[in-house]
């Protein structure tokens, strides 16, 4: 039972059958404006329901009344998806040419690569799926249907138009219907709305002035559930025929790229860009000056190998798998790994109100007297209102008992005795107990809409005096009522009358509501949830802007944005947003914080207008009306009390009701893109040094500067050594800013400090060549002691100057690396170091180095750290982060 009117939900129709840009059938439209006899005929068929016979033709007509969902992806698909990335791609094909050309040691190394790289990815993501899958619990439950008269349960996939279905308060709406008989039905839109209150349905057919489907009254919709009341209805439409599957269709599919993703895919192009210069470039020298064209080709196979950054894909594998595991202990789940990433590089974050800030339930705000103080006695007398009645409570009755244990404190059952009850109806908008006291009166406890009871109310109650009403305070009344309104209370108000006890059993009837005494109001509100205040306020001191985009009405946004700490000054609506152009709304997205009143598509068209802007987007979102959104944003969150499509459209699961996690997700976004960036760095860095000293070698060595296993064993150790910067710590600066990909930032760091190996790449090649005399051609022995001596440096260089690149600050001093990265930073120069001296230097052409070279590597190093050191200093005071 209720005592509310129909609420209006807030979405701005688009044209006939249409909210938002999701269509709604015609079919369905038209019979909300047909009499209920006429819908029947229309449908072919009768108010006993449909034969099976019936049944059976329209399932092969209409199929199963089922929704488009995501396909789980096989384990094949999944294997190819890790293997299709270019530098796998790239890899393997390398590898191939190995093979044919009788080059098995650099086969084996080069596979092994890709091996690695493929299964760590594999075994994570499967993981993440599986997690992922347990929660897409997608409606799957039975309906009750009524078949030649007869009621039966059946599944919700066995439904078809046509059908009779009974509706009950506790079930879900199973497809599109129109109502055929209605008692006190509300139900809950929430999820398709963002609307928190239930709206009545009736069985009334609507007036041609409403044009908004979600508005009508005599329509219900799959996905919505009902809160209280009985009734039947014909199933109109099923399937993707719904509302719901037209929504559903719009959002399964392939997902469009990410910031993550198009900044992977930027990098690999321009690491491959290096190659198709360098390549061909290093064959043609070696070949020309050496004429030995296997072994230039070979060399220029390996070369291309080494300016591979093979490990990308692992290194962000592991990265993000690290990100997900912490966020996991937080009970989050990451369905998607690369929206660790995307969370730390968002900026803006749009978020719906109800369900997400909110709680997404009614609570008793306010208890107030007439004149707006403070009233226990108001609460006391609506909580024996709704603790007495024996109708369906509705969603403020349990406001009311829920709020406080005042059943023992008024000692209801043992000072109060229930006489009668006048119930609910639309009608008279109000209902009420009648209860005995300790004194054998009889107390008349009325609570409705406030108009009605303050009609009925000849007297108020003031500090416990009785007074007349008077126009004048009345106007007072009724001025205070619209102010709790406009702050987005919901109000009721209270009264009561007394009647002398009696011997006999008296009947009461609406009559007796007269000359009644109003008491107070009682406020209700959907409030926001206990962390949300503090979650946004965390979120701005780190540089994520807060946008509100929800479709519920302005006034009740603005109270709740008040009541977070967001500021209200502009609030945009969907019917200006429907005025708009792209690029006006690109404007308006920018420059407003609150957005009210939106369809599904409103706020699908004002992440797409963020991100055109430049912005990483993330969306938090709950209902259905939310699902669009969550696709489209750069990262989709979904909290614990999201419908399955929300959850099933999001890339992050919120699994506890607090979103103080929110926070942690920034910064454990932010930590991994800048565990990735150091590689990046590193390996783009090198690979461009690398570029100067290959070539410049080639074209003055009379041998080609290292042999080809030599190439691929510094590139597999140099890759070791890095796989565990996942476990390194991130500056507390680089965590204050959100993070992006920005690859003309990447391209001048690369040009400002990849030059600088070269330098020490060229000064060992004078060592080798003029202090040790590596010139004497043809002897091999001159030639391993070049290759040695290089191989060793390269290592060396490559492997340490991970420890200046990875901070803004001084290495060692100012910021550590990790234990972990520094034990396989010295475990790799150690390998690197033994090699020429150990039972592996024949085979992979290594000499042993004078002891004197040992010393002139060291004065390099030192060198070579300080003066990345100084170039870096001023390349960030220059240019930033």
């Amino acid at each position: 039972m209720s005592f509310l009117p129909a609420v209006k939900i807030p979405i701005r129709p688009l044209g006939a059958g249409r909210t938002g840009g999701v269509q709604i059938s015609k079919k369905l439209v038209d019979s909300a404006r047909t009499e209920i006899t006429a819908v029947i005929k229309q449908l072919n068929t009768t108010p006993t329901g449909l034969s099976p016979a019936e049944v059976q033709a329209r399932l092969e007509q209409y199929g199963p009344n089922e929704v488009a969902r995501e396909k789980r992806r096989t384990w094949l698909m999944r294997l190819w998806d890790n293997i299709k990335n270019p530098l796998v791609i790239l890899l393997i094909i390398l590898g191939v040419i190995s093979y044919l050309t009788g080059d098995m040691r650099a086969t084996i190394v080069i596979l092994t690569m890709v091996v690695l790289g493929i299964v760590l990815r594999y075994v994570q993501e499967s993981r993440a799926d599986n997690a992922a899958e347990q929660l897409k619990a997608m409606v799957r439950t039975t309906a009750t249907v009524i078949r030649e008269g007869q009621r039966k349960e059946i599944s919700l996939l066995e439904l078809v138009p046509g059908d009779i279905v009974a509706l009950a308060a506790g079930d879900m709406i199973p497809a599109d219907v129109r109502v055929l008989t209605a008692k006190d039905l509300f139900l809950n839109q929430a999820a398709l709305t963002g609307e928190s209150l239930p709206v009545e349905k009736t069985t009334a057919v609507v007036d041609s002035s409403v044009e908004n489907p979600l508005e009508m009254t005599d329509i219900c919709f799959l996905g919505s559930n009902i809160e209280s009341g009985t009734g039947t209805a014909v199933v109109i439409q099923t399937g993707s025929g719904t509302y719901f599957g037209s929504l559903a269709n719009s959002i399964v599919g392939q997902r469009i790229l990410t910031s993550f993703d198009k900044g992977i895919n930027q990098f690999t192009w321009l690491m491959i860009s290096f190659m198709i210069v360098m390549v061909p470039l290093v064959f043609l020298f070696n070949g020309l000056s050496k004429h030995n064209w296997l072994e230039a080709f070979l060399f220029a196979l390996a070369v291309a190998v080494g300016l591979t950054p093979e490990m990308l894909p692992m290194i962000v594998t592991v990265n993000l798998s690290k990100g997900a595991i912490s966020m996991s202990k937080k009970k989050v789940i990451v369905k998607r790994l690369n929206a660790i990433q995307n969370f730390g590089a968002m900026d803006v974050l749009c978020t719906d109100k109800t369900g997400t800030l909110t709680e997404g339930k009614i609570v008793l705000e306010k208890h107030l007297d007439v004149k707006g103080n403070p009233s226990q006695r108001v609460l006391d007398y609506g909580y024996m209102n709704s603790y007495y009645q024996t109708g369906l409570k509705n969603l403020m009755d349990e406001a009311i008992l829920n709020h406080g244990d005042l059943n023992e404190s008024l000692q209801v059952d043992e000072l109060y005795r229930k006489i009668d009850e006048l119930p609910f109806d639309f009608k008279r908008r109000r209902m009420s107990v009648i209860v005995e006291n300790d004194k054998n009166q009889h107390i008349l406890i009325c609570k409705g809409a406030v108009e009605e009871i303050m009609q009925l109310s000849t007297h108020v109650e003031i500090n416990g005096e009785i007074l007349e009403v008077t126009a004048e305070h009345d106007e007072h009344r009724k001025r205070r009522v619209k102010e709790l309104n406009s702050e987005g209370f919901r109000v009721i108000a209270v009264a009561y009358r007394i009647f002398p006890g009696t011997d006999d059993t008296p009947h009461y009837s609406d009559k007796d509501e007269s000359d009644l005494t109003l008491l107070g109001y009682m406020a209700f509100l959907d409030p926001p949830k206990a962390t949300a205040n503090e979650a946004l306020s965390r979120l701005k001191q780190h540089n994520v802007a807060v946008k509100i985009l929800t479709g519920d009405n302005d006034i009740v946004t603005a109270n709740i944005c008040n009541q977070v700490g967001l500021p209200v000054n502009h609030i945009l609506l969907g019917n200006q947003i429907e005025e708009m152009n792209e690029a006006q709304l690109a404007e308006a997205a920018e420059d407003n914080i609150i957005f009210a009143k939106l369809s599904p598509s409103h706020k699908e068209r004002i992440i797409h207008a963020l991100q055109k802007k430049g912005h990483v987007v993330g969306f938090m979102g709950d209902g259905i009306n939310d699902a669009p959104a969550l696709k489209a944003a750069d990262v989709g969150i979904s909290v614990d009390s999201a419908v399955d499509i929300a959850k099933e459209s999001s890339d992050i699961i919120l699994l506890e009701n607090s979103l103080l996690v929110l926070q942690d997700g920034v910064l454990e976004g932010r930590r991994v893109f800048g565990n990735i960036t150091k590689y990046i760095k590193m390996a783009a860095s090198s690979n461009f040094g690398n570029m100067f000293s290959v070539l410049g070698a080639s074209l003055f060595l009379p041998f080609v500067p290292m042999l080809p296993i030599q190439v691929l064993t510094n590139n597999l150790l140099y890759d070791f050594s890095q796989t565990t910067i996942p476990t390194d710590e991130v500056d507390p600066e680089w965590l204050t800013q959100p993070r992006k990909w920005a690859i003309g930032e990447l391209r001048r760091f690369i040009i400002f400090i990849g030059p600088i190996s070269s330098i020490f790449d060229y000064a060992t090649y004078f060592i080798m060549l003029f202090i040790y005399g590596a010139w004497a051609h043809p002897d091999p022995s001159h030639a391993a002691l070049f290759h040695t001596g290089w191989f060793v440096e390269s290592l060396f260089t490559q492997t340490l100057i991970i420890h200046v690149i990875r901070t803004k600050k001084i290495p060692f001093l100012q910021s550590r690396a990790s234990k972990a990265l520094i034990f396989t930073s010295l475990a790799i120069v150690a390998v690197g170091a033994y090699l020429p001296y150990s039972p592996l230097a024949s085979l992979l052409g290594f000499t042993p180095l004078p002891w004197s070279y040992w010393l002139w590597l060291l004065g390099m190093l030192v060198i070579y750290i300080l003066l990345t050191q100084v170039i870096k200093t001023w390349f960030y005071r220059k240019f930033g982060d």
